[in-house]
Protein backbone atom coordinates (compact mmCIF):
# COMPACT_ATOMS: atom_id res chain seq x y z
CA UNK A 1 0.00 0.00 0.00
CA UNK A 2 1.30 3.38 -1.11
CA UNK A 3 0.15 7.14 -0.91
CA UNK A 4 1.98 10.44 -1.87
CA UNK A 5 0.87 13.86 -2.50
CA UNK A 6 -0.57 14.81 -6.08
CA UNK A 7 -0.20 11.39 -7.23
CA UNK A 8 4.09 11.77 -6.39
CA UNK A 9 6.32 10.80 -3.86
CA UNK A 10 4.87 7.79 -3.06
CA UNK A 11 5.83 6.05 0.10
CA UNK A 12 4.95 2.24 1.38
CA UNK A 13 2.28 2.36 4.05
CA UNK A 14 2.04 -0.99 4.95
CA UNK A 15 0.28 -4.43 3.53
CA UNK A 16 -3.17 -3.61 2.00
CA UNK A 17 -4.70 -7.03 2.90
CA UNK A 18 -3.92 -6.38 6.54
CA UNK A 19 -5.10 -2.83 5.77
CA UNK A 20 -8.15 -3.60 4.28
CA UNK A 21 -9.38 -5.90 6.92
CA UNK A 22 -8.62 -3.60 9.78
CA UNK A 23 -10.96 -0.75 8.49
CA UNK A 24 -13.42 -3.47 7.47
CA UNK A 25 -13.37 -4.07 10.91
CA UNK A 26 -13.06 -0.74 12.01
CA UNK A 27 -16.41 0.70 10.05
CA UNK A 28 -15.46 1.04 6.92
CA UNK A 29 -18.77 0.64 4.23
CA UNK A 30 -16.28 -0.01 1.62
CA UNK A 31 -12.76 -0.72 0.20
CA UNK A 32 -11.15 0.69 -2.83
CA UNK A 33 -8.30 -0.81 -4.18
CA UNK A 34 -6.21 0.72 -6.84
CA UNK A 35 -3.44 -0.42 -8.22
CA UNK A 36 -1.81 3.23 -9.34
CA UNK A 37 1.11 1.34 -11.28
CA UNK A 38 -0.81 -1.14 -13.53
CA UNK A 39 -1.58 1.67 -16.31
CA UNK A 40 1.95 3.09 -16.54
CA UNK A 41 3.36 -0.08 -16.35
CA UNK A 42 1.41 -1.84 -19.01
CA UNK A 43 0.59 -4.73 -16.45
CA UNK A 44 -3.03 -5.75 -15.31
CA UNK A 45 -3.96 -5.70 -11.87
CA UNK A 46 -2.30 -7.85 -9.32
CA UNK A 47 -5.27 -10.04 -8.75
CA UNK A 48 -3.69 -12.16 -5.93
CA UNK A 49 -3.85 -8.99 -3.36
CA UNK A 50 -7.30 -8.44 -4.83
CA UNK A 51 -7.95 -12.58 -3.93
CA UNK A 52 -6.38 -12.42 -0.98
CA UNK A 53 -7.96 -8.73 0.59
CA UNK A 54 -11.44 -10.54 -0.71
CA UNK A 55 -10.97 -13.09 1.30
CA UNK A 56 -10.77 -11.08 4.54
CA UNK A 57 -13.22 -8.33 4.13
CA UNK A 58 -16.73 -8.98 4.11
CA UNK A 59 -17.40 -5.23 2.97
CA UNK A 60 -18.02 -4.11 -0.76
CA UNK A 61 -14.54 -4.27 -2.88
CA UNK A 62 -14.02 -1.83 -5.62
CA UNK A 63 -11.36 -3.00 -7.30
CA UNK A 64 -9.46 -0.81 -10.37
CA UNK A 65 -5.90 -0.38 -12.18
CA UNK A 66 -4.84 -2.15 -15.50
CA UNK A 67 -8.68 -3.29 -16.62
CA UNK A 68 -8.01 -2.70 -20.25
CA UNK A 69 -11.43 -5.43 -21.18
CA UNK A 70 -14.40 -7.27 -20.47
CA UNK A 71 -12.36 -10.00 -19.88
CA UNK A 72 -10.21 -8.12 -17.15
CA UNK A 73 -13.05 -7.09 -15.53
CA UNK A 74 -14.93 -10.55 -15.20
CA UNK A 75 -11.10 -11.81 -13.76
CA UNK A 76 -11.29 -8.95 -11.51
CA UNK A 77 -15.21 -9.82 -10.29
CA UNK A 78 -14.28 -13.63 -10.36
CA UNK A 79 -10.91 -12.89 -8.03
CA UNK A 80 -13.83 -11.22 -5.52
CA UNK A 81 -14.50 -7.84 -6.67
CA UNK A 82 -17.64 -6.35 -6.02
CA UNK A 83 -17.13 -3.13 -8.61
CA UNK A 84 -14.55 -2.76 -11.49
CA UNK A 85 -12.93 1.28 -11.88
CA UNK A 86 -11.71 1.57 -14.70
CA UNK A 87 -9.84 5.34 -15.94
CA UNK A 88 -7.27 5.32 -18.36
CA UNK A 89 -8.41 2.51 -20.47
CA UNK A 90 -11.94 4.08 -20.53
CA UNK A 91 -10.79 7.49 -22.33
CA UNK A 92 -8.63 5.94 -24.51
CA UNK A 93 -11.48 3.84 -25.95
CA UNK A 94 -14.95 4.97 -24.11
CA UNK A 95 -16.34 1.54 -25.80
CA UNK A 96 -14.93 -0.07 -22.91
CA UNK A 97 -17.76 1.06 -20.44
CA UNK A 98 -20.80 0.07 -22.93
CA UNK A 99 -19.04 -3.19 -23.14
CA UNK A 100 -18.36 -3.74 -19.59
CA UNK A 101 -21.68 -2.62 -18.20
CA UNK A 102 -23.83 -4.17 -21.13
CA UNK A 103 -21.94 -7.79 -20.15
CA UNK A 104 -22.21 -7.33 -16.22
CA UNK A 105 -24.34 -4.85 -15.50
CA UNK A 106 -23.77 -1.13 -14.72
CA UNK A 107 -24.01 -1.77 -11.20
CA UNK A 108 -20.72 -3.27 -11.07
CA UNK A 109 -18.81 -0.35 -13.47
CA UNK A 110 -17.14 2.78 -11.19
CA UNK A 111 -15.57 4.94 -14.13
CA UNK A 112 -12.73 6.53 -12.13
CA UNK A 113 -12.04 10.21 -13.02
CA UNK A 114 -8.77 12.21 -11.60
CA UNK A 115 -9.33 15.59 -12.40
CA UNK A 116 -6.65 18.70 -12.31
CA UNK A 117 -7.44 22.32 -12.19
CA UNK A 118 -6.23 23.98 -15.64
CA UNK A 119 -5.66 27.84 -14.63
CA UNK A 120 -4.55 28.41 -18.38
CA UNK A 121 -5.73 28.11 -22.33
CA UNK A 122 -9.32 27.04 -22.99
CA UNK A 123 -10.34 25.23 -19.71
CA UNK A 124 -8.92 28.15 -17.34
CA UNK A 125 -11.41 28.35 -14.38
CA UNK A 126 -12.60 24.14 -14.79
CA UNK A 127 -10.91 21.16 -14.52
CA UNK A 128 -9.24 18.42 -17.42
CA UNK A 129 -9.25 14.49 -16.87
CA UNK A 130 -5.60 13.32 -16.36
CA UNK A 131 -4.43 9.89 -17.10
CA UNK A 132 -1.81 7.33 -16.47
CA UNK A 133 -1.60 7.85 -13.06
CA UNK A 134 -2.13 11.65 -13.39
CA UNK A 135 0.78 11.67 -15.99
CA UNK A 136 -0.68 12.56 -18.89
CA UNK A 137 -3.10 14.93 -19.98
CA UNK A 138 -5.85 14.73 -22.11
CA UNK A 139 -7.66 17.60 -23.04
CA UNK A 140 -11.26 16.46 -21.27
CA UNK A 141 -13.40 18.46 -19.63
CA UNK A 142 -14.11 16.75 -16.89
CA UNK A 143 -18.00 17.54 -17.07
CA UNK A 144 -18.10 16.50 -20.33
CA UNK A 145 -16.74 13.31 -19.47
CA UNK A 146 -18.79 12.36 -16.57
CA UNK A 147 -21.49 12.69 -18.87
CA UNK A 148 -20.51 10.92 -21.21
CA UNK A 149 -19.36 8.06 -19.22
CA UNK A 150 -22.57 7.77 -17.49
CA UNK A 151 -24.47 7.86 -20.39
CA UNK A 152 -21.97 4.71 -21.85
CA UNK A 153 -22.95 2.87 -18.74
CA UNK A 154 -20.94 4.08 -16.07
CA UNK A 155 -23.14 3.40 -12.72
CA UNK A 156 -20.61 5.13 -10.08
CA UNK A 157 -18.03 8.16 -10.48
CA UNK A 158 -14.81 8.05 -8.42
CA UNK A 159 -14.02 11.99 -8.40
CA UNK A 160 -10.41 12.44 -7.36
CA UNK A 161 -9.12 15.81 -7.30
CA UNK A 162 -5.51 15.45 -8.32
CA UNK A 163 -4.50 18.92 -6.86
CA UNK A 164 -5.98 17.77 -3.66
CA UNK A 165 -4.58 14.30 -3.42
CA UNK A 166 -2.74 13.48 -0.38
CA UNK A 167 -2.58 17.51 0.94
CA UNK A 168 -5.14 17.48 3.33
CA UNK A 169 -6.57 21.12 2.85
CA UNK A 170 -9.82 19.60 2.10
CA UNK A 171 -11.66 17.95 -0.54
CA UNK A 172 -12.14 20.03 -4.11
CA UNK A 173 -15.85 21.40 -2.85
CA UNK A 174 -16.46 22.92 -6.16
CA UNK A 175 -15.28 19.84 -8.32
CA UNK A 176 -17.68 17.86 -6.04
CA UNK A 177 -20.86 20.23 -7.01
CA UNK A 178 -20.09 20.54 -10.38
CA UNK A 179 -20.05 16.65 -11.23
CA UNK A 180 -22.54 16.07 -9.03
CA UNK A 181 -24.76 18.25 -10.67
CA UNK A 182 -24.42 17.24 -13.76
CA UNK A 183 -24.79 13.26 -13.61
CA UNK A 184 -27.34 11.15 -11.67
CA UNK A 185 -25.50 8.35 -10.31
CA UNK A 186 -23.57 7.88 -7.76
CA UNK A 187 -20.30 10.25 -6.72
CA UNK A 188 -17.54 9.20 -4.38
CA UNK A 189 -14.99 12.14 -3.48
CA UNK A 190 -11.52 11.77 -3.32
CA UNK A 191 -8.66 13.87 -2.67
CA UNK A 192 -7.90 16.02 0.69
CA UNK A 193 -9.80 14.66 3.47
CA UNK A 194 -7.76 16.14 6.39
CA UNK A 195 -10.17 16.12 9.29
CA UNK A 196 -14.01 15.04 10.03
CA UNK A 197 -15.20 18.09 8.68
CA UNK A 198 -13.61 17.50 5.55
CA UNK A 199 -16.25 14.33 4.98
CA UNK A 200 -18.77 16.43 6.50
CA UNK A 201 -18.52 19.46 3.71
CA UNK A 202 -17.98 17.03 1.02
CA UNK A 203 -20.97 15.31 1.30
CA UNK A 204 -22.96 18.52 1.82
CA UNK A 205 -21.53 19.78 -1.22
CA UNK A 206 -23.21 16.69 -3.06
CA UNK A 207 -21.29 13.57 -2.59
CA UNK A 208 -22.90 10.65 -2.16
CA UNK A 209 -19.69 9.41 -0.11
CA UNK A 210 -15.94 9.77 0.65
CA UNK A 211 -13.12 8.15 0.32
CA UNK A 212 -9.83 8.59 2.14
CA UNK A 213 -6.38 6.92 2.68
CA UNK A 214 -3.37 8.70 4.25
CA UNK A 215 -5.58 10.41 7.20
CA UNK A 216 -6.85 6.23 8.34
CA UNK A 217 -2.92 5.23 6.85
CA UNK A 218 -1.36 7.19 9.20
CA UNK A 219 -3.73 6.84 11.98
CA UNK A 220 -4.42 10.46 12.29
CA UNK A 221 -7.61 10.15 12.83
CA UNK A 222 -10.31 7.05 12.37
CA UNK A 223 -13.05 5.96 10.61
CA UNK A 224 -15.25 6.43 13.57
CA UNK A 225 -14.31 10.02 14.10
CA UNK A 226 -15.41 10.46 10.30
CA UNK A 227 -18.89 8.97 10.88
CA UNK A 228 -19.27 10.68 14.16
CA UNK A 229 -19.04 13.46 12.24
CA UNK A 230 -21.36 12.97 9.73
CA UNK A 231 -24.01 11.70 12.35
CA UNK A 232 -23.64 14.99 13.77
CA UNK A 233 -24.42 16.90 11.06
CA UNK A 234 -27.81 14.96 10.73
CA UNK A 235 -26.72 12.17 7.92
CA UNK A 236 -27.28 9.13 8.02
CA UNK A 237 -24.40 6.42 8.59
CA UNK A 238 -23.74 3.24 9.45
CA UNK A 239 -22.72 2.73 13.07
CA UNK A 240 -18.90 2.43 13.23
CA UNK A 241 -17.48 -0.69 15.19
Amino acid sequence: MVKGVNFIALRDEGDPVELASRYASEGADEITFLDIGAAPEHRATMLDVVRRTASEVFVPLTVGGGIRSPDDMKAALRAGADKVSVNTAAVKDPSLLEACSSRFGRQCVVLAIDARRVNAGPFDGSWEVVVVGGRERTGIDVVEWARRGVELGAGEILLTSMDRDGTQDGYDLDLISLITESVEVPVIASGGAGSPADFVAAVSAGADAVLAASLFHREQMTIADAKYALAAAGFPVRTAA
